[in-house]
Parts: structure tokens; C-alpha cells; sequence
């Protein structure tokens, strides 16, 4: 569902130069699987999510989603992808519902259908009480919950997760993580990326760790940790961002 192949973003500085944020990462995640992509601040791993979502073109290599080209055909990719960036905003005077209708009809749904996706995405992240409510007086986990229902109106095949559940409060954490294992067991593709090794070892059945722009290692949660002989996967994380460890 998910195929790069060596891909490459490069950005240009005057002062800094050539920056490679993304350098020659090649991954593919299969249907029905979560793929965590783990990273410190600064690794890269955004710009990758942004490159396969289509919100940037690439400066080499290539990559398909759902059966199409990112660069050749990236209307194509969009109509199949939910993104949630790691900071997305709301237009504060509509209500949740508003919001989400808004965005069911840009990808031309029918209000019919709407209507009934906004139903089933609000009982799956609990929205039911304040999906009337007018965004601009809600709370994080709010917020980020409205974001994610609106991000998947259209019921994607492949969801990009970046930091979902940053500076959430421990009940709306675990209501998305919820829903994204759900996704994955009605045969959704998702990338997920977050700090939170927790959530790793819950969600993802491949890990891919991201430094200075190159895919060091890609394994299972337990691989990952065997390889580095760790006890958490924390510590393997450490071990090989720190190391430069290859796959």
C-alpha cells in the first residue's frame, strides 16, 4: 500500500547550505499494518509523512500509495491519504460537526454520507458531547480528536499519524490509540509516528527509526530490541540513533 524507493527531499540555505532532511529512505508497509516511524526532533521522519502525503515534492527517489505515483499523480494519492499534521488548525466559529462536514464536502461526499461517517468517527473517539460545540472553546484532546474525524471523512485506505497524541491528557491518549488499532483491524495501512514508546509497542508491527534523514533500522519492536540487546525499546531507540546503526 505504501512502497519508497530511495526516497530524497533536500532543502537549500543560504547560510547552512544543502540540507538532506530526507536521504535515500526506502520502506514499504503492507495493508492492514502500522508502521512506527520514530525519530528525535530534527530527524526527518515529518518531512518523510509530508513527502508521502504529497504536501512536498521530492528531490530524488520515488514512492506510491495505494497504487499511485506521489510525484506523477498526487491528486490520486491525496483522494486515498488522511494526513494529520503534528499541528493542524480548526476554524474556531464552527462547530465540530461544521468541521468536519466542511471537509466531507471538499472530497465531494454526499451529505447523506457525511452524515453518517460523522456518526459512526464521533462514538469511535468518544465526540458525541461536544460535537456541537463550537471549536474555538475546545480542549486539546478535543481538538485533536475533531481534527482526526475530519482528517478521515472521506474513509481513507491509508492514514499518516504525525505525533497524534502530543500533549494529550491520559484518557484522550488512549482513545486514539484505540481508534488507530481499530483502523488497522478493519484492514487500514497507517503510519504512525510519536515520541511515546508506549504506544510503539501497543500499535506498531514494524519500527523504523529516522536519523539525520537516513532510515537506520527497521524491525519489529522485539527485533529492534534483540539487535541492540536491550530491555526496552527506548534504550534500542538510544542505541541507535546514537550509534548510526544500519539495518
Amino acid at each position: 500500500m505504501i512502497e519508497a524507493r530511495s526516497l530524497t527531499k533536500v532543502f537549500r540555505d543560504r547560510k547552512r547550505g544543502e540540507i538532506r532532511a530526507v536521504d535515500g529512505v526506502s520502506l514499504r508497509v503492507e495493508p492492514g499494518r502500522i508502521y512506527g516511524l520514530l525519530g528525535a526532533n530534527g530527524a526527518g521522519k515529518t518531512t518523510a509523512l509530508r513527502l508521502l502525503a504529497t504536501l512536498l515534492r521530492p528531490s530524488g527517489g520515488s514512492a506510491t500509495v495505494a497504487g499511485y505515483d506521489i510525484a506523477a499523480a498526487p491528486e490520486r494519492v491525496r483522494a486515498h491519504v488522511g494526513f494529520l499534521a503534528s499541528s493542524t488548525a480548526l476554524y474556531g466559529r464552527l462547530t465540530a460537526r461544521e468541521m468536519i462536514a466542511y471537509f466531507g464536502r471538499l472530497h465531494g461526499l454526499a451529505d447523506a454520507t457525511i452524515a453518517a461517517r460523522t456518526a459512526r468517527l464521533a462514538g469511535e473517539l468518544d465526540m458525541d458531547e461536544f460535537l456541537d460545540r463550537r471549536c474555538e472553546k475546545f480542549s486539546t484532546g478535543m481538538k485533536q480528536k475533531t481534527s482526526i474525524a475530519r482528517t478521515l471523512i472521506h474513509d481513507p485506505a491509508v492514514m499518516i499519524f504525525d505525533e497524534p497524541t502530543l500533549g494529550l491528557d491520559v484518557m484522550s491518549a488512549r482513545a486514539i490509540v484505540r481508534f488507530v488499532r481499530d483502523c488497522r483491524d478493519r484492514g487500514k495501512t497507517v503510519i504512525y509516528s510519536t515520541h511515546a514508546m508506549g504506544e510503539v509497542e501497543k500499535l506498531c508491527d514494524t519500527v523504523g527509526i529516522i536519523h539525520g534523514g537516513r532510515l537506520l533500522a527497521e524491525g519489529t519492536p522485539g527485533a529492534l530490541r534483540e539487535r541492540t540487546g536491550t530491555l526496552d525499546l527506548e534504550d534500542a531507540f538510544v542505541k541507535i540513533a546514537g550509534g548510526g546503526a544500519v539495518p
